[in-house]
């Protein structure tokens, strides 16, 4: 068995969050946002974790059943404590002047709780065997850590379109990006739990929902950029 210091698969397990923040970070070609603005999001993102995790296990007292907990309390509780990140520390900020900003502090917020679950996924399967870490760390660099930032993207860059439209029509632009990023989420957890018991359901995850989420992502990115110029 290879033996693996703690602090390389620490290092490896918080890779992943700040590669896919630094990825959204260049799409800003515009007017690329303080360095020092996205990595406090980032920090924020990690902080709100804690009460995030909280709210979901006093849910978990009640709610029994993984599904509900998986594919209904986690993509609502999570979602929801990313956007308030974003909403009470970036929207009001200066900084946030263009639609593209929303998708890209929207991202570093998700990317920075990301960071932190995937340091307990990661050492929870490092407790079991190195090798195990190593495997979680691919998989997930590959497909949750950045799709908690394709998730919060779709409410990002709602949030980036409400704040330059008119204000009669800003609470329902980002309520339907809410939703919707919550949805995503939801469909994403759920495909991943179906798939532990029904095969086409990860062929369902990898060749549609990730390609889709993508599509969408980048459709959202160009829109936004497209927004900017105006």
């Amino acid at each position: 068995m290879v033996e693996i210091e703690p602090l390389v698969i620490l290092a490896l397990a918080l890779g992943p969050g700040v590669f896919w923040a630094w990825y959204f970070y260049r799409r800003d070609k515009l007017n690329p946002e303080p360095a020092t603005l996205i990595v406090k999001l980032f920090l924020l993102g990690v902080l709100v974790t804690f009460p995030v995790a909280f709210v979901e296990g006093f849910f978990g007292l009640f709610i029994t059943l993984p599904l509900i907990m998986g594919v209904v309390i986690a993509p609502i509780v999570e979602e929801y404590g990313k956007f308030w990140v974003v909403r009470r520390f970036a929207y009001p900020h200066p900084e946030f002047d263009e639609p593209m900003d929303g998708i890209v502090y929207a991202a570093a917020a998700a990317l920075g709780l990301a960071s932190l679950e995937n340091v307990l996924y990661v050492f929870a399967a490092y407790v079991t065997s190195p090798s195990l870490a190593l495997g979680t760390i691919v998989v997930r660099a590959i497909f949750s850590v950045p799709g908690h930032a394709l998730f919060s993207g779709v409410w990002g860059y709602a949030l980036g379109r409400a704040k330059f439209a008119p204000a009669e029509e800003r609470s329902r632009i980002v309520l339907q990006g809410l939703v919707l990023g919550m949805v995503l989420h939801g469909i994403f957890n759920f495909l991943l739990i179906s798939a532990e018991i029904v095969t086409y359901a990860l062929a369902v995850f990898v060749l549609v929902l990730i390609p889709g989420l993508w599509l969408l992502a980048n459709r959202n990115i160009k829109q936004a950029l497209e927004r900017g110029h105006r």
